[in-house]
């Protein structure tokens, strides 16, 4: 059915007023004049790259987690997203796959599309877990193998640093998956060889990784220095104002990720995340001893925290959707233009949200 939507869009380094016609996709844009005052803003759907869960839910759970987890998510503008793992056993992954390609290909009306996994551990430090479980082991190509032709990961996190993981980079990376690194105790020379072999990223930066000190760098001083992209939780809780600002000088393709859990959504209690317990208190997610696990951010939230410090509206978009669809090499989501999915957060001017559409469907 073909719809249309007016309002104000950024889109060649400028924003103006304009009217979108589309159905599952974008037929085409009318621009009608200058921003219009009265206007709402249309922006792209948000892409997360890093969800574990919401609405209560885990994807480590299994079964239906994933339809209750793309829901949640949908409803504050994320339009397609990462499921993405705990470190566990084979058999408990294995699981978790299966049921997060029976929700991928049976996609529910009102929800956002898994464009795939994020692999996130069990091939990391146990000295830097953050909130991982420690089922931690040496990758084989094999299980990685055998877990992406279940449902495609697109990203995967390693430590570069242990067993023989830097001579895996080729051969992952000649399956189209992204290697970040994260939850790595290694140095900042063993980041920059790994970024050498092929790394493409890391991981909430900043945390579970090895810190930035003048006479050590470590991994955080890898990203700074040489990486083009790199993922960062902006609840303002994970990462201080000035280092997100000292990461945006540094890092040019900087984007933005949830890191969502099960507590995303949802009042404050105790939820799961993979076979931890965590507690959701004054907008946190924990462990019982403190530790940040995972967030109970949404990407419109993230949106408001960004805004709030001082970034330009157009500069969230682009590191809340055009980044990440560039990222994973995507040709049809990400942006307002022809042809792409007809994904759309409406933002009234106060930037609450008026309605989201996904693939042409209002939710």
């Amino acid at each position: 059915m073909n719809q249309s939507l007016h309002g104000n869009i950024y889109l060649d380094q400028n924003w103006f007023e304009a009217e979108i016609k589309f159905s599952e996709k974008i037929h085409s844009i009318h621009k009608l004049g200058p921003v219009s005052p009265s206007a709402n803003f249309i922006l792209p759907g948000f892409i997360d790259l890093h969800v574990h869960g919401g609405g209560g839910r885990d994807f480590m759970e299994a079964q239906d987690s994933a339809i209750a987890i793309a829901s949640t998510h949908a409803q504050f503008g994320t339009t397609a997203f990462l499921a993405t793992t705990m470190t566990a056993p084979y058999e408990e992954l294995e699981k978790t796959f299966l049921a997060i390609k029976v929700c991928a290909e049976n996609k529910p009306r009102a929800s956002a599309r898994i464009l795939g996994v994020h692999l996130e551990g069990p091939f990391i430090s146990k000295d830097k877990l953050g909130a991982q479980p420690n089922f931690v082991r040496e990758a084989t190509l094999a299980e990685i193998k055998s877990l992406h032709n279940i449902f495609p990961i697109k990203i995967i996190t390693l430590a570069p640093e242990l067993y023989t993981h830097l001579n895996l980079i080729d051969d992952l990376s000649a399956l189209g998956i992204c290697v970040q690194i994260g939850h790595s105790n290694g140095t900042y020379e063993e980041g920059v060889r790994a970024l050498n072999r092929g790394a493409k990223g890391f991981t909430h930066l900043f945390n579970a990784m090895s810190p930035f000190q003048h006479r050590a760098p470590g991994m955080s001083g890898a990203a700074l220095a040489h990486a083009e992209f790199s993922e960062l939780i902006p609840d303002l809780l994970h990462v201080h104002p000035g280092a997100i600002r000292a990461a945006l000088r540094s890092i040019p393709k900087l984007y933005f990720v949830t890191d969502a859990t099960a507590a995303t959504g949802m009042p404050d209690g105790e939820y799961k995340l993979g076979s931890h317990l965590v507690h959701k208190c004054l907008g946190g997610v924990r462990l019982s001893d403190g530790t940040l696990a995972g967030s109970a951010l949404t990407t419109h939230q993230a949106l408001l925290n960004l805004k709030s410090i001082g970034l330009s509206l157009e500069e969230i978009s682009s590191r809340l959707s055009g980044i990440p669809s560039e990222y994973l090499g995507l040709a049809d989501r990400g942006s307002i233009k022809e042809n792409y999915y007809a994904d759309f957060v409406v933002l009234k001017n106060n930037l609450e949200i008026e309605s989201i559409f996904c693939e042409g469907i209002c939710l």
